[in-house]
């Protein structure tokens, strides 16, 4: 088996550092010993684009926020089901992932960063949905494990219940908050409740042929 190299490194705003590794042409990204992604899993990070869109598909020049770039999987998956006048923002905290989506793994986001409905916010996505009202008719949050802030301490305000209210002032009326998780929490599916949501949780497995295990999705309706 091929063994893994490390191609860079990034420090996370607020400490913390994260790996770029590599295996032919499999690619990791790591926080400590946590994996945060991987290429070859990309499933549930599809899904949550895809289960999204399908309660927005009556929305005229949807606008999408999608909170953490990772490997792309969200942001492609959205491009090929979102129609032409859509608009994507992506909030990447960490510049050089950014970087990373355009050198070492460019044949994985396959041009998506080219495409013309696609603007990179190089940022914080809490400070971002703080900042807007009524503007997202969707927030996608793929910037930890789950509802809490295990690549920074900052995050766990996205998931509490003041960072849930604000999510909800950022989306226009009946819009979608989505969340993936490595598991289930019924602790962030009440928050959600508590602060009005309509609350789906939905099991989706993290292989794209319905392999692996299992990973969870929120779909919350504003």
């Amino acid at each position: 088996m091929l063994p893994w190299i490390q191609l860079d490194t990034a420090k996370i705003p607020g400490g913390g550092e994260l790996r770029l590794k590599s295996r032919g042409t499999e690619f990791s990204i790591m926080l400590g010993s946590n994996e945060l992604m991987n290429s070859r899993l990309s499933g549930s990070e599809e899904a949550l684009a895809t289960l999204a869109m399908e309660r927005l598909a009556d929305r005229k020049r949807p606008h999408v926020l999608i909170g953490g770039l990772g490997m792309g999987f969200t942001l492609r998956a959205a491009l090929a089901v979102l129609p032409q006048d859509a608009r994507i923002t992506v909030a990447e905290l960490v510049p050089a992932v950014v970087e990373w989506a355009k050198g070492p793994m460019a044949e994985i986001y396959a041009g998506s960063l080219d495409d013309a409905r696609v603007t990179v916010h190089v940022g914080d996505v809490g400070a971002l949905i703080k900042s807007s009202k009524n503007v997202f008719d969707a927030i996608l949050l793929d910037v930890d494990n789950g509802p809490d802030g295990l690549t920074r301490e900052e995050n766990d305000s996205l998931y509490s219940h003041d960072g849930i209210r604000k999510s909800r002032t950022a989306l226009t009326r009946g819009g979608v908050l989505g969340v993936w998780s490595q598991g289930p929490d019924p602790r962030f599916t009440r928050r959600l409740k508590d602060c009005g949501y309509e609350v789906e949780e939905i099991p989706v497995r993290a292989g794209r042929t319905g392999r692996g295990k299992k990973h969870m999705i929120w779909m919350a309706k504003a």
